[in-house]
């Protein structure tokens, strides 16, 4: 059952204790009087909802739809009392008017009276519509950060760049002709990056176990390229089991740091270390500050993108610093899982 049609019965409830308010104040006229009476409320609820607080209160015609709810609250209860109270229907009787003259309070009671129930009314029928409108703004606005994400992600999809599959299989290339052992591994390493990037990647969530498997893939091929590659490593601790995590989250810090982590001499150092424990992953990244250091801070494809994806997708789940360290630029994230 939907949220509106639960919405709608709980007012339908209220309206139903409402009109028991009407019997008990107009007992010796119901059925027909109180029955007339809801009628009538409801036409104005009705009215209030679908008419004026769309096309004003929303709107933000203040003062147009004060003066419309003033208006319709005036010609409810004239109607009311004139017209129902006085020229009953056939079968209604007239109530009966005592001998004398009424007192003052009485007087000021049997106008308020109505005039409350007719507002409550108005309040609950502004209140179900502006609640409404409110919640399909969330809803909307999940859509818009559902899509935004997708291309976020597909994005980053295209991120391995032609010049890294070049470089890969260049890479490949000569390990085939100096008939390295090697050789066929990198075009089974390569072949399930793609793989990933192309199929799992579009899931909302990936298994953190084949996340980190696609990392180590991508950090592997990148030793194959890098001549001195004794200081690229990558280790993983803790234990990897069912948790589950965004896909292709730290790819982005991984290339920023191999795109910048060599100096003018060619020298190559990223040391990637990764911890999970529990729901908890931590993630850090050390690159050298290379011969490209103004940009790193910069730079668009690897920082920036996931920074926005995280606060995104781990609004309050996740800690991340950045900052520059013994000639090293280091990238800490702490991520909670859950």
């Amino acid at each position: 059952m939907s949220r509106k049609v639960l919405l709608h019965a709980g007012v339908w409830l209220i309206f139903l204790s409402l009109l028991t308010v009407e019997i008990y104040w107009n007992a010796e006229r119901f059925p027909m009087f109180a029955a007339s009476a809801l009628v009538l409320n409801m036409l104005l609820f009705y009215l209030n909802y679908s008419v004026l607080v769309p096309r004003f209160l929303l709107r933000k015609k203040t003062i147009t739809y004060i003066l419309s709810i003033v208006l319709a609250l005036a010609i409810t209860l004239c109607f009311r009392e004139f017209v129902i109270v006085d020229q009953p229907p056939e079968g209604m009787r007239k109530p009966l008017r005592p001998l004398g003259p009424e007192p003052p309070f009485f007087n000021i009671l049997k106008f308020l009276f109505p005039f409350f129930i007719s507002l409550s009314f108005v309040v609950i029928g502004t209140a179900v519509k502006v609640y409404e409108e409110w919640n399909r703004s969330l809803v909307e606005e999940k859509e818009i950060e559902a899509f935004k994400t997708r291309t976020e992600l597909h994005y980053l999809k295209n991120q391995l760049s032609p010049h890294f599959l070049f470089n890969s299989l260049n890479s490949i290339y000569s390990l085939i002709n100096a008939k390295s052992e090697e050789a066929s591994e990198a075009v089974i390493m390569l072949s399930e990056l793609m793989r990933y990037m192309l199929y799992q990647a579009d899931s909302e969530f990936v298994a953190l176990a084949d996340e980190l498997a696609y990392t180590q893939n991508y950090v592997r091929l990148q030793r194959l390229r890098i001549a001195n590659n004794e200081n690229v490593t990558l280790n993983i601790h803790g234990a990897v089991t069912h948790q589950k995590i965004r896909p292709l989250l730290l790819i982005s810090f991984i290339e920023n740091a191999f795109k910048y982590g060599t100096d003018y001499k060619g020298n190559t150092e990223v040391r990637i270390v990764i911890t999970v424990k529990d729901q908890t992953l931590e993630f850090e990244c050390r690159n050298l500050i290379g011969a490209r250091k103004r940009d790193q801070h910069n730079s668009g494809i690897g920082l920036k993108n996931t920074t926005d994806r995280l606060e995104l997708l781990y609004a309050e789940k996740h800690h991340l610093k950045v900052y520059e360290e013994d000639s090293k630029f280091v990238v800490h994230l702490k991520l909670n899982l859950d």
